[in-house]
């Protein structure tokens, strides 16, 4: 049976990690959603650092825009959201057929607001505002700083990706702060249909912990916390609290797979998608590997809602030396950094293409 076709029967989504002008101009992104039943997308700034540096789709939009007066963010903001305005749209019959829960594409918040509570709230109402598409998601880390700006965003109405979770109990804090920004709507007379997913990072931990561990445990720890988290969040869509929400008509924060791309080049190209098959979940893939399970995929079974045997690999983890708790804290906080750095490459990136192509323009002129 065609794999795509086994994740969408067993109620997975498959989202795309990537955002390019030129395949919206080509009609890659179209392709996706015919081929593969992608119903979504994600991006972030490395994304669009390399699309923006590999090639001239974005040329005429960066000396427009810069003839206009703007510059950094605000230029990189507007460049972003005309793809993803486009993006938003060729997803839009899968929002209206699931009725908001999929068809959503997601942009994020500056990463240097990562420790500013009110300035990632404001900067979420910008794009969400500036966005014009009720079916994009505005990125928001789970960090200590994040948590209460997710649950200011989801009050105010802004629907929230909630980036950077690498455990059970951040994202338990995510999910636990997107239901307070839900119950104040609810008190507030507000409607409670706000869009929110919750984002897993789950390569990220092997890459970490495979240069401590022996070969034979290698590759297993990222899959073992996702089932862990999995546990957590199918006991969350159980709770009381949640069917009360759901009641009033509130939409579930979907958990979403993210980094599961495969970086051990010994290990299988599909290796997080077939593991973690789950329903009511979405994988966010790269191209690469997006087209690798198509090709190739297999799926042997579905994520059990008590999340399976992964209490016996983080044992074993542990008896290695790997501090799963303090790795958690370390990754997103490199996470963090790792973002900001992104960031800064990508300012500089659109600064030196507009130094680079506005002469040439003038001359024209």
């Amino acid at each position: 049976m065609n794999p795509i076709r086994q994740l969408k029967d067993l109620g997975q989504s498959l989202w795309l990690d990537n955002i390019t002008r030129t395949m919206l101009d080509d009609g890659t992104l179209a392709r996706y959603i015919t081929d593969y039943s992608v119903t979504g997308l994600t991006s972030n700034p490395s994304i669009f650092d390399a699309a923006i540096s590999e090639g001239h789709a974005y040329d005429a939009g960066i000396r427009a825009k810069t003839k206009q007066g703007r510059r950094g963010e605000d230029l990189f903001i507007e460049l972003a959201l005309e793809d993803l305005r486009r993006a938003a749209d060729l997803f839009r019959p899968a929002f209206e057929a699931s009725r908001r829960v999929d068809g959503w594409v997601s942009m994020e918040v500056s990463p240097l607001l990562a420790s500013d509570t009110a300035g990632s709230v404001a900067a979420a109402q910008r794009i969400h505002d500036a966005a014009g598409r009720d079916n994009l998601l505005v990125k928001i880390p789970g960090t200590p700083a994040g948590v209460p700006a997710i649950e200011e965003a989801i009050f105010l109405g802004i629907p929230i990706n909630v980036t950077l979770l690498f455990s059970r109990a951040q994202y338990v804090a995510a999910a636990e702060a997107y239901m307070r920004g839900i119950e104040r709507r609810i008190a507030a007379g507000k409607s409670p249909a706000i869009g929110s997913v919750a984002s897993l990072f789950v390569s990220r931990w092997d890459v970490a912990a495979n240069k401590q561990l022996p070969t034979p445990q290698h590759n297993l720890l990222g899959i073992a916390v996702a089932q862990q988290t999995y546990r957590a969040y199918r006991d969350l869509l159980a709770s009381p609290r949640w069917q009360k929400l759901a009641r009033a008509g509130a939409l579930p924060q979907r958990m979403l797979w993210a980094s599961t791309g495969t970086k051990d080049p010994a290990a299988p190209d599909t290796l997080y998608v077939g593991a973690l098959a789950a329903p009511d979940t979405i994988n966010t893939l790269p191209e690469k590997t997006l087209r690798a399970f198509a090709d190739h995929g297999r799926l042997s079974s579905a994520l059990v809602s008590d999340g399976g045997n992964f209490e016996s690999v983080l044992e074993q983890v542990a008896r290695a030396g790997v501090d799963v708790d303090a790795l958690a804290s370390t990754l997103q906080k490199e996470g963090e950094q790792s973002f900001v750095k992104a960031w800064n490459d990508l300012l500089k990136c659109i600064a030196d293409r507009a130094e680079t192509i506005a002469p040439a323009q003038d001359r024209v002129a």
